[in-house]
């Protein structure tokens, strides 16, 4: 009767168990917060090419100076569908904190790091990895020669394209602009000189009277 009793309570406590285990209890949030919309600004760029790579960035701050990793992620050539420019994007992995980020130009030339045929380096004028533009000399490698020389046909392929373009900065048009400006500016001054260098017709008038009276008193 013991060895029926406690098999009993063993198979009832097991049950209980059970229950206890498949237990979903919900309960209603406090504070409602509502789904917010998270841009990355690629919304309104065509996606060119992305491939794995590792960015170093040269240090020249430092004492002595030295290339020092900047991240590893997905590098993209990204164009925007309205204004045609070209960016350099790269993202970290996990964190998806920007590394690099800047504008393609016909003047930017890749060149291959020394002792690697799976590596690149070039100068960027303005950066905006860290928000505020600044120069930045910074290389970048790849898993093998084949997707570096993938890089570089794209990379090179943008440049062509940028050509005769004055979309090297957000503020081309403007630039444009204020140049037309500056050569109407200049064109007004010119005249203005000139009209000051010729004698007005009055001027010259009185000029020739006093030659007339002078030689009448003679």
């Amino acid at each position: 009767m013991a060895d029926e009793r406690e098999s009993g309570d063993h198979e009832t406590s097991l049950e209980i168990a059970a229950e206890d285990s498949n237990h979903d209890p919900h309960f209603e949030p406090i504070v409602c917060l509502p789904e917010q919309e998270v841009k990355t600004l690629e919304e309104d760029e065509e996606e060119l090419f992305r491939m794995r790579a590792k960015l170093f960035r040269y240090a020249s701050e430092n004492d002595p100076p030295e290339w020092k990793e900047r991240g590893t992620g997905d590098v993209k050539l990204l164009r925007h569908k309205e204004k045609g420019t070209i960016r350099l994007l790269m993202r970290r992995d996990k964190t998806l904190k920007i590394c690099a980020n800047h504008y393609i130009s016909p003047s930017m030339e890749l060149r291959p790091n020394v002792g690697s045929d799976r590596a690149w380096v070039w100068n960027a004028p303005a950066d905006f990895a860290d928000e505020e533009p600044k120069p930045e000399l910074l290389a970048i490698r790849f898993l093998n020669k084949e997707n570096a020389q993938k890089f570089k046909a794209k990379f090179d392929d943008c440049k062509e394209k940028m050509k005769g373009k004055d979309l090297s900065s957000p503020l081309g048009e403007n630039e444009v602009s204020a140049n037309k400006v500056a050569e109407q500016l200049e064109e007004l001054s010119v005249k203005d000189e000139q009209k000051k260098a010729e004698p007005t017709k009055k001027e010259e008038s009185e000029k020739k009277e006093e030659t007339c009276e002078k030689t009448e008193e003679n």
